[in-house]
């Protein structure tokens, strides 16, 4: 798909030539310690504001990273692995989406590279968030709710599959997902959605009880 000099999506000049996923700033900088959203939120974030505010308080007491860590690409990797995907993700829902897990094709491998942010609105994690419970899309284009996706339209992945992260307390912390390319057989979403439920239950684990490097 070719890019124009002003698209707000092109990858920096050193990423290989491949389209990321859709985010409001195509940096992964480290950014320093957010300040949680208070009264100076309005309109419709403003619902999402005592959430969010709740979310980095928990992440912040467990000494949760919520920039890329190394434990969390692992985790993202051993599900991709597992589930033969592509891509995995370990999600954090802050002001973005944010992978601090991340398992993806190499560079030169000619699939398409993505970033390690993208907005809040976008993809098929939302729709976890929302639920709150697994969502197994084995072909995104079955079903018309989930085929419209920016994800789609710009990377052009076919199957999703996604869990959410909710602590003890009740505090839903984000997602870990899979995607890919192609779409999957029926008869094998039991088996994705279940290796991606068993991941999300690793990392919940990983976040209460290991220390993160």
């Amino acid at each position: 798909m070719p890019q124009h000099p002003s698209d707000p999506y092109v990858a920096p000049s050193t990423t290989p030539p491949a389209l990321s996923l859709p985010r409001r700033d195509v940096r992964d900088a480290v950014r320093g310690p957010f300040t949680p959203p208070a009264t100076a939120v309005t309109g419709p974030q403003a619902e999402q504001a005592p959430e969010l505010v709740q979310r980095y308080e928990l992440l912040e007491r467990l000494g949760v990273p919520t920039v890329a860590n190394e434990d969390f690409d692992e985790l993202a990797r051993d599900m991709a692995t597992q589930a033969g995907f592509l891509y995995g993700f370990v999600n954090l829902f802050l002001e973005e989406q944010t992978f601090v897990g991340l398992h993806q094709p190499p560079a030169d491998s000619g699939y398409v590279i993505v970033g390690r942010t993208m907005s809040r609105d976008h993809g098929w994690c939302p729709e976890v968030m929302a639920r709150k419970k697994a969502l197994p899309l084995h072909d995104v284009h079955a079903s018309p709710r989930f085929s419209g996706n920016q994800v789609v339209d710009a990377v052009g992945i076919r199957s999703y599959f996604g869990a959410p992260l909710i602590h003890d307390s009740g505090t839903l912390l984000g997602t870990v997902c899979v995607i890919d390319p192609e779409k999957r057989p029926l008869s094998e979403a039991r088996r994705l959605r279940d290796i991606v439920i068993n991941a999300g239950v690793q990392v919940m684990d990983h976040i209460v009880r290991a220390p993160v490097r």
